[in-house]
């Protein structure tokens, strides 16, 4: 079962042991990936918009949007619980 970035959020508001599993994630995605991970904690964290974001890292809306997509279907998959093996 695939479970969205924003279900994923809710949940960790609803559930605050989950919000380390978020924490983690955005770790993970730092790693491989710095511009999306911060860009990720500006929508999450800050609630900026993808606008907001855009004029503040300097590049264009659609590049935003573009990366934001990538960083949320990551961060979905990451938060997605595995089945045990």
């Amino acid at each position: 079962m695939t479970v969205s970035l924003d279900n994923a959020l809710a949940i960790a508001v609803e559930h605050p042991d989950r919000l380390l599993d978020v924490h983690f994630a955005l770790e993970r995605l730092e790693v491989l990936d710095p511009r999306r991970a911060q860009l990720a904690e500006m929508r999450f964290f800050a609630g900026l918009s993808i606008e907001e974001i855009a004029e503040i890292t300097g590049v264009t809306s659609r590049t935003v949007d573009r990366q934001w997509r990538a960083a949320r279907a990551w961060l979905g998959t990451e938060l997605t619980p595995k089945p045990p093996q």
